[in-house]
């Protein structure tokens, strides 16, 4: 058996994206309920009305077969600007009752992009008080919920925040402002790992970027080169300071480069030093191909993108892959294999995959099915590479893919859909948001069932 028996076989989705009630019960509106939707996209203010379906839909994910579900808590709605909202944690006590009622273990994500819009009004991750309003946060959390959570993750894909804000502003924040907000959070993600540890609660915390192993175009040296200075930038910064508790040398030369250099405190320098991750959960959705810098750089599209920075890499198409039908991104399952032994080779820490899945225009049938053997021909490739880089020694302990539920895209709105349950509305029709059992919903519960053995 590659999986072991207590393998954690789950599924994920995020709180803004999912749960709507976006005022109800308190909570205070966060920046991704003011912010104006995509063209053609619904906004975030009932998604899947998760909030009030939560005990169905926890049924349905114990009829799956789950044995984990990784979702995120609303900061909005735990401290309403900076006040400890009673509502919003009754509802994730119930939330997580119910999961271990049904023998789902809660993996919660403690930030999920969805940063309350007081904060935002002051300034964000760019404000350095935010630091200490996530850490009153995180105290809260561990407070009420630590006695049942074994796996906390601090911060939702930091890597693609930091990057995919830049370019969804234009580009219009500097690289300096960028990567002072980056440290603030890096800086945040410390102090929460100190007061976990240092209160002494039962379970583990760790970040969960988004780490997308990188391949040069050619053979050239400088194209290795230039692949080797991308995954810097891209996914070494953000875990050598959640693990090592430093900057990678690499990614900071082309800070120095972009005159973005954060200023860092020898307070700073210490509490990341002393308190580091138990282990990582990441995100993978494809692999990125990158060549020596020509000059000619364009700017990235969307957060997946292999963007460019002059004079170390520009982003190339990977002719070797198929591409995704929104947004292009490569569809790479042993890239997922790659990824997974270049964390562990760097870092020797446990994994856990916490997103990983295909967006598509999936379609309900007259007589309510949904045929998404897409989904799970993407989904099967990619365990298998998983299943290879367990038997070649990853110490890999959880699968979550995205999403356990439909929910909410951050640029597609509702047309994309993820989720190994249908939830009937549309981007601007409600309908009666009717839960409905996909192909994928059968054939993961049949995986799930035969401890990955069955992926036919």
């Amino acid at each position: 058996m590659t999986f072991k028996d207590n393998f954690l076989w789950g599924a994920s989705t995020s709180a803004y994206q999912v749960e709507g009630a976006w005022e109800e019960d308190g909570k205070e509106a966060s920046v991704q309920d003011i912010r104006p939707p995509f063209e053609g996209t619904t906004d975030f203010k009932i998604a899947s009305d998760h909030y009030y379906h939560y005990k169905e839909d926890v049924a349905l994910f114990k009829e799956l077969g789950l044995k984990a579900y990784r979702f995120s808590i609303a900061w909005t709605r735990i401290m309403p600007h900076g006040k400890v909202n009673p509502k919003g944690i009754q509802f994730y006590n119930d939330l997580i009752d119910e999961l271990i009622a049904n023998d789902i273990e809660p993996i919660p994500t403690v930030f999920h992009f969805d940063l309350p819009a007081s904060l935002h009004e002051k300034g964000g991750w760019l404000n350095r008080e935010t630091i200490d309003a996530f850490t009153e946060y995180c105290q809260v959390l561990f407070d009420n919920f630590g006695d049942r959570v074994t796996y906390w993750q601090t911060i939702n894909e930091q890597n693609m925040l930091v990057f995919a804000s830049r370019v969804l502003e234009g580009n219009k924040t500097s690289w300096k402002d960028t990567f002072q907000g980056n440290h603030h959070m890096l800086v945040a993600q410390a102090r929460a790992m100190k007061l976990y540890h240092e209160g002494n609660y039962p379970g583990k915390i760790g970040p969960a970027p988004n780490i997308s192993c990188v391949y040069p175009k050619t053979e050239r040296p400088e194209d290795m080169l230039a692949a080797e200075y991308f995954s810097a930038f891209r996914n070494w910064l953000f875990l050598d300071a959640a693990v090592f508790g430093t900057y990678n040398h690499m990614a900071w030369r082309i800070l120095e480069k972009l005159d973005a250099v954060p200023e860092i405190t020898a307070e700073d320098r210490q509490v990341m030093k002393e308190n580091t991750a138990d282990f990582i959960a990441f995100n993978y959705y494809n692999s990125s191909t990158v060549s020596a810098s020509d000059g000619k750089e364009s700017a990235a599209k969307d957060q997946q993108d292999s963007f460019a920075i002059p004079g170390f890499f520009k982003g190339e198409k990977n002719e070797h892959l198929q591409t995704t039908t929104f947004a292009n991104w490569p569809i790479d399952p042993v890239g997922l294999r790659n990824t997974a032994h270049q964390i562990y080779s760097r870092y020797r820490l446990p994994l856990i995959i916490t997103e990983n899945g295909l967006g598509q225009r999936d379609e309900l049938t007259a007589d309510g099915k949904i045929h998404d053997d897409y989904r799970i021909d993407y989904l099967r490739s990619h365990i298998e590479q998983m299943q290879q880089a367990i038997e070649e020694g990853v110490e890999l302990f959880g699968y979550c893919p995205w999403s356990a539920i439909d929910l909410i895209s951050t640029h597609e709105g509702f047309r994309k859909r993820y989720g190994f349950v249908y939830v009937d509305r549309s981007d601007f029709d409600l309908k009666e948001l009717k839960r409905y059992k996909k192909d994928s919903f059968y054939w993961y519960n049949k995986v799930i069932r035969t401890g990955g053995q069955d992926l036919k």
